[in-house]
């Protein structure tokens, strides 16, 4: 069975949005004529296998893992992009996940909106920067005319730019410049809550730390809350509240952000942290992540990570662990369990 705990601490008491037993499934198979021909079954990927967490207002979520462990696809599944296969996803309280209704998911639709990984392919290119951004502000009547104008002018003011550039194309900006008009974009519909689909990772690192202190500032400012998700984990330790690690459609830890990066505890965890540049050269020994990422059309029974740990043993191979907690962190490995690391 896959894991379904939910992320518990801070976030637990008042969680602005709780996922739960989320699974989403892709049917990849060939046409029936191929499978009758060839004998072949069908070919689903499992992408989200049952996973949970919650977050608590005003907190920032960061989920990290290496491509294709499923993290883009939980971000899709909670604004509605995917619809989920099973599980739950509720939003301050309205269920909106595979047993949700399309009323409830219009009725918070609106309170969520996404920025993308590429600035550039997100943005309209026939369109004006200032038509750009008055969309949503039109979309959801909530203004129109001047003062529509008026609005665009001090969201672009507000991210960094001039009101003069709402006359420019997309076009005609550096990339950190056009993701900065997609978070104005984003915050036009006046949203509460913010999923950022590695919206730094197309750009230079001094850019990036630009974007990260702007998205910082405006949380501050406007009480948003955050998904972020990044395989850059210098990124997620500046930005978030709590952490959890992905591994093949799983959760496998999660924790208070200092307290992952500080005393991790899944090896899974351990080698993403060692791939690190180690800048105070400690000497100390360290153990990168080994080997690939396991097929998620055909995932190794047990432990999906037991090919690739060293810790692995006869129970790994066909049992599934449950996540735990141990202290302030929950794990989902038989070895910690056990007491073996």
């Amino acid at each position: 069975m896959a894991d379904t705990a939910t992320v518990e601490g801070a976030a637990a008491t008042a969680p602005l949005l709780e996922v739960s037993g989320l699974v989403r499934h892709f049917d990849v198979s060939p046409p029936l004529l191929n499978r009758v021909l060839e004998r072949r079954g069908r070919a689903v990927v499992k992408a989200v296998d049952g996973i949970g967490f919650a977050i608590g207002k005003g907190e920032t979520f960061s989920l990290v893992g290496e491509s294709g462990c499923g993290k883009s696809t939980v971000a899709r599944l909670i604004v509605g992009l995917y619809r989920p296969t099973a599980g739950s996803i509720r939003y301050d309280g309205i269920e909106i996940g595979a047993a949700g209704s399309g009323p409830e998911r219009r009725r918070v639709q609106p309170k969520m909106q996404m920025i993308f990984q590429d600035p550039y392919a997100s943005l309209n290119p026939r369109w004006r920067v200032e038509d750009i951004i008055a969309e949503p502000i039109r979309t959801r009547r909530l203004a129109g005319g001047p003062e529509a104008r008026a609005r665009v002018g001090a969201l672009l003011r507000q991210v960094g730019l001039s009101p003069a550039d709402g006359e420019k194309y997309p076009h005609e900006f550096s990339g950190g410049q056009r993701q900065r008009i997609s978070i104005a974009r984003a915050l036009a519909g006046e949203p509460e809550f913010l999923v950022s689909d590695e919206p730094t990772s197309a750009l230079d690192v001094s850019v990036q730390a630009q974007i990260l202190n702007l998205m910082k500032r405006l949380q501050r400012q406007l009480g948003l809350t955050y998904l972020f998700i990044s395989h850059d984990l210098a990124v997620v330790y500046h930005v978030s509240t709590t952490v959890g690690v992905m591994y093949l459609g799983r959760l496998v830890e999660w924790a208070e952000t200092r307290t992952l990066f500080n005393r991790p505890r899944h090896p899974y965890t351990r080698m993403l942290l060692d791939a690190i540049p180690d800048l105070e050269l400690t000497g100390r020994q360290r153990v990168p992540v080994a080997g690939e990422v396991p097929s998620p059309i055909n995932p190794p029974p047990g432990c999906p990570f037991h090919p690739r740990c060293p810790h692995a043993n006869a129970r790994c191979r066909v049992e599934p662990p449950r996540a735990q907690a141990h202290g302030p962190t929950h794990v989902a490995c038989h070895a910690v369990e056990e007491g073996r690391i």
